[in-house]
This record gives structure tokens, sequence and C-alpha cells, in this order.
């Protein structure tokens, strides 16, 4: 009752929406990437949203399911193939046992997500299941996950006659794109940067360097410059947190990014938008959009209330199938 990982990729692991509550004694969230990509494929589950999930980079993993399971996929496109047949992201398939399920092209994005139905069991910590691997605690023995592993299911599935004819509409799916317009709040200090750094932050495009990982995304683009030399007392940072570094570059703060930092925060990307920003990789652009935070505060309620739909529609399916 288990998937085996015949292939171990370049890094999969296992994470949940993240470790929450406790940065005010310096731990960080972790948690996957793309939350949104996770959220959906778990509503279409019928899964509790937090429930921990696959994250993989390409070359991917390569999988075995030891038991009968349904599951789905989300986030990045890999070309995935169950026993050499085509699978979507965002539909409903079932595994049967010993089933293969393979990626074979990095046709877009850069974080893919697996779903089983109930879920993994995992280690948590903090209550979480996401890996960190600097403290090696979490998700699977607190690392990636290596050949020959096997990674249990929370539950035995009895296999049902459901058909698995659906998937998530287009129109719940985030406009991923390899160059991006990201909405985002002014920050704290934003009103540090001279009038020309102002236009240029959100006039001009910039580049995700090599030296980006799921901490940060280290930026190249035009030079930004402060008003005048200040010294800034360590402050919060969030996941999203944009900040200015001494030689007039740009980082984008992720999932495992610290607590706290002293480098100016000149703006936060909109919870809606960091999907946008966790599926880019090396070389691929992205330009900043400044919108209020009333704005901001629209969007978010209505993805909150689009993503209660689809779980209510999803359970809704459930148990109408259940009485067929």
């Amino acid at each position: 009752m288990s998937i085996l990982i015949d292939k171990p990729g370049i890094l999969t692991t296992l994470q949940d929406l993240g470790r929450n509550g406790f940065r005010r004694f310096g731990v960080n969230q972790n948690g996957v990437m793309d939350k949104i990509a996770v959220r959906l494929v778990n509503s279409l589950l019928g899964n509790d949203e937090n429930e921990a999930v696959l994250e993989m980079h390409f070359p991917a993993a390569e999988i075995q399911f030891e038991a009968p399971t349904v599951f789905a996929l989300g986030g990045a496109d890999f070309a995935a193939e169950l026993n050499q047949a085509p699978v979507e992201n965002w539909r409903l398939y079932a595994a049967e046992k010993n089933s293969v399920l393979k990626f074979t092209n990095k046709t877009f994005g850069n974080r893919l997500y697996l779903a089983i139905k109930r879920g993994f069991k995992t280690e948590k910590w903090l209550g979480s299941a996401s890996t960190n691997l600097k403290a090696g605690i979490g998700g699977f023995k607190g690392r990636r996950l290596q050949k020959n592993d096997r990674v249990e299911f929370n539950h035995e599935l009895r296999m049902t006659n459901d058909e698995f004819n659906f998937k998530i509409s287009n129109s719940l799916v985030p406009f991923y794109s390899k160059f991006p317009t990201v909405r985002c709040l002014a920050g704290a200090e934003f009103d540090l940067l001279d009038g020309q750094s102002k236009e240029k932050f959100v006039n001009e495009n910039f580049t995700v360097t090599q030296s980006s990982d799921r901490m940060g995304f280290r930026l190249q683009g035009v030079t930004l410059y402060l008003s005048k030399p200040t010294e800034l007392v360590s402050s919060a940072v969030n996941f999203g947190t944009i900040q200015l570094l001494p030689a007039g570059q740009l980082i984008v703060l992720m999932a495992d990014h610290q607590t706290s930092g002293g480098y100016p925060r000149i703006a936060h990307v909109i919870p809606t938008d960091l999907p946008l920003l966790a599926q880019l990789g090396t070389n691929d652009k992205v330009a900043f959009h400044l919108i209020s935070i009333e704005k901001a505060e629209n969007l978010l309620m209505k993805l909150e209330n689009d993503l209660k739909l689809l779980r209510l529609a999803c359970k809704f399916r459930q148990l109408t199938n259940a009485f067929d």
C-alpha cells in the first residue's frame, strides 16, 4: 500500500502547505512552491487542501504504484505517462497495482505535484509534513526521495466504478507563463528607492538567474538605487517579499525563505500571483505591476470563493457516486 521510487528525479520531496505559527521562533514555513496547484488537486481528490503531496522537478521521478489508488497531477507539465498512456494535469486517474508513472519531457513549468486520494503517510514536525532539507526534518526522513524509497498511503483504497472523465476547469488554473506580469504591493521600504528606480521597477523586465532555489529567486535586470544610504533593522519577511540587494539587484523570497531580513523590502507579490513565480526557472522573465491593497484583497477573496465552490462540487460528486 505504497508507491515505490524506481528513479529518484533531480529533486523530489514531500510537502504540504507549510509550517505555520512558528516564525516568531525562527522556524521558516517551507511547504510547496505552488500552493494553488496543490489546493486544486487535493480538492479534486476530495482530500483536505493541506494533504501532503510529492513536489517534483525535471528530470522527475519514475514511480511505481504498489497498490491501487486514484491520483491527480497539477502545476508544471512534464508530459506524464501512466503505463505509456498520456496523463493530463488537473484530471483524476485510477492507477492499478504495479502501474508505472513516468515523466518524459519538460513541456512547461518547473514544479509538478502528485497527489493521491486520502494522501501519504508522512513524518510531521510542528504540525506539518513539509520537508525542511537544511534541518533534515519532516516529509520522508527529512530528505529528498531516493531510488527504492517507499512512501506509504494513509489508507487502503477500495477501487470503485467511478468515472474519471472530469477535470478542473481552465478558469481555475493559474495563468502560467514563462514571462508573467506579477502583481504586487509596495513594501515598507519602497519609498526609499529614488524616483528613477521606482519607475524602472514597474517598467523594466527581470530575469531569473541560475542562483535561484526554493529559498529565493535572484533576479537580473536594471540596477536599482536607494535615494540615500540607509541602515535597516532586520524585519519580518514573507513568501513573495521582494528585497533590494546591496548591488542593486532583486531577490524574491520563496517557500524556504528566512523569517526576517535586513535588506529593503520594496514590494510583496500578492498571494494569487505567487503560483506564476513558483513555476519560473532559470532564464525565464518576470515583470512587476503595483496594485492597491483593496484590489489585492478582492482578488484573494474571489480566489478563495472559487476554491470553496470547487471543494463543494467535488464533495457533492463523491456523495452522488456513493449512492449510484
